[in-house]
């Protein structure tokens, strides 16, 4: 005779869930979580406060890259005062998404899980959480995404400089920079929106440029009075939506855009030479510097409208080399020239391809997920991996690309379809089959050969050099496959 639900889960009838995040990603898990009825589970976020990448990130000029009315859920509208949301005006919507949503109940903030541990006789994840205490679940979804560990340099001397020298993901606000000389060390996406907020107040700004990156304008802007209301109408805020979806997904749905030697790519990398062109006009000197040598985009590329204005400006000075080292008043760059400075401000990215790297889960044959990977992080989908059942990741290995938040969606229902399966079949654990994740990414790294990313110096590598990080087509294609990939992928057991 077939168990109840209440005999499996408990009293409640539906399996316990632990989402680890509340980001954009534990919020899109939660609220689908509700919607499906199910109201167990808990999101530990180890900030004091949601938001995740919007919490953190709070340095002077932290915009969003993406068009505000795109850059949401399809759940949950929003009025808008910013063609492209600055990082208040995210906190605040993540905070209101929250509310609506009745996710505060659920919530423990202030609280890390420290390791996941699958137990194979009772199918339940045992867990440890930093404040010394143990919890338990059935299923288990991370949602810490990978830009959320920041990538400090190893310069000789860093830690013997006199002056205040922090991460731009962890600012330091309580430092005036107002008439200091200050370096900022990078040139990708939040160096490109700190350089021009914090131009206008520092005495001297030194921007240190190991390899430049292909950068476009945004065309950010606040939004009228009158475009605000026309946009609160539901029907023009979704048409707003699809146009916006619209202009990603042309460029993406057939991968040309990555891969050297397509019309479409050699058209998007002549309009950023182009760009150039214009923008230094007057400075040959800067043009040659910023002009990268890899084809497009090689790296993450980069939106910024007011990066290259503020280049020009008579007290900032583009050092197109890496740093060497630190001295107790300055930095060295590989040229061997010192220059000093009061405050240094390290735009140095992310440990982005060391996936989960603050949360140790060891899966049903006591193997770390680390272990598993052997430094070379892959997933069926970037959500779910052999040998550890109930597990699902947001934002995994091999999912970077096109809208962030539609691609979080498509992932946080993959993972309720499979819990909602859990209670229909009653069974206690669904677990991806080997022979899947194994195809899945030997035609994911099939797809690599030939694009950009491997051709240049990036984020996107594991340790044994593979593209690990990147999807190299559009949210449709994907949204597609995570909808029919879940269920003929599967294994299920139902505990003894």
């Amino acid at each position: 005779m077939r168990p109840t639900r209440h005999e499996l889960f408990g009293q409640a009838g539906t399996p316990r869930v632990a989402v680890v995040g509340a980001g954009f990603g534990g919020i899109a898990a939660g609220v689908n979580l509700r919607r499906a009825g199910i109201e167990t589970f808990t999101i530990y976020e180890s900030s004091l406060g949601i938001g995740g990448t919007w919490w953190d990130n709070t340095y002077p000029g932290a915009e969003v890259d993406v068009g505000s009315h795109l850059y949401c859920f399809s759940f949950k509208s929003y009025d808008w005062t910013r063609t492209h949301a600055r990082q208040p005006e995210l906190q605040k919507y993540l905070e209101a998404t929250v509310d609506d949503f009745g996710l505060r109940p659920h919530l423990r903030l202030g609280v890390a899980v420290e390791q996941a541990t699958w137990d194979d006789d009772r199918h339940t994840w045992a867990l440890q959480l930093d404040d010394g205490t143990t919890d338990e679940c059935h299923v288990l979804i991370s949602a810490v995404g990978f830009l959320n560990a920041p990538r400090y340099p190893d310069w000789p001397g860093l830690d013997d400089f006199a002056g205040a020298a922090f991460h731009t993901a962890r600012w330091e606000h309580h430092h005036d920079l107002t008439g200091k000389t200050v370096a900022v060390v990078g040139t990708g996406s939040s160096a490109t929106q700190v350089v021009p907020a914090i131009q206008p107040i520092v005495g001297q700004l030194l921007v240190f440029q190991r390899e430049p990156g292909w950068i476009l304008p945004k065309g950010e802007r606040d939004l009228s009075d009158d475009e605000r209301a026309t946009l609160s109408r539901r029907w023009r805020s979704m048409r707003e939506r699809w146009r916006l979806r619209y202009l990603v997904e042309k460029n993406l749905w057939s991968g040309h855009l990555f891969r050297p030697g397509t019309r479409l790519n050699s058209a998007r990398h002549e309009l950023c030479l182009r760009y150039i062109a214009r923008q230094f006009a007057d400075r040959p000197d800067l043009r040659a510097a910023v002009t990268p040598t890899y084809p497009y985009p090689g790296k993450r590329p980069v939106l910024a409208s007011t990066f290259y204005p503020a280049l020009k400006h008579a007290n900032v000075e583009l050092v197109p080399h890496a740093v060497a080292s630190v001295t107790r008043t300055g930095i060295v760059d590989a040229e061997g020239i010192e220059r000093p400075v009061d405050v240094i401000v390290m735009a140095t990215g992310f440990e982005a391809a060391n996936y989960l790297t603050r949360l140790r889960v060891v899966g049903r044959h006591g193997r770390s997920l680390q272990d598993h990977w052997a430094g070379e992080p892959r997933a069926y989908l970037g959500i779910t991996v052999p040998d550890f059942p109930n597990f699902y990741m947001l934002y995994g290995p091999g999912t970077n690309a096109g809208e962030l938040v539609i691609t979080l969606e498509s992932q946080a229902e993959y993972a309720v379809r499979a819990i909602r399966r859990m209670v229909r079949e009653r069974v206690t654990a669904v677990e991806v089959k080997p022979s899947f994740e194994a195809r899945w990414y030997r035609w994911l790294q099939s797809k690599m050969a030939g694009t950009s990313w491997t051709m240049s110096n990036n984020y996107f590598r594991s340790p044994s050099g593979k593209v690990v990080t990147q999807w190299p087509y559009g949210n449709a294609i994907y949204a597609v496959f995570s909808r029919l990939g879940g269920r003929v992928s599967e294994t299920t057991r139902r505990r003894p």
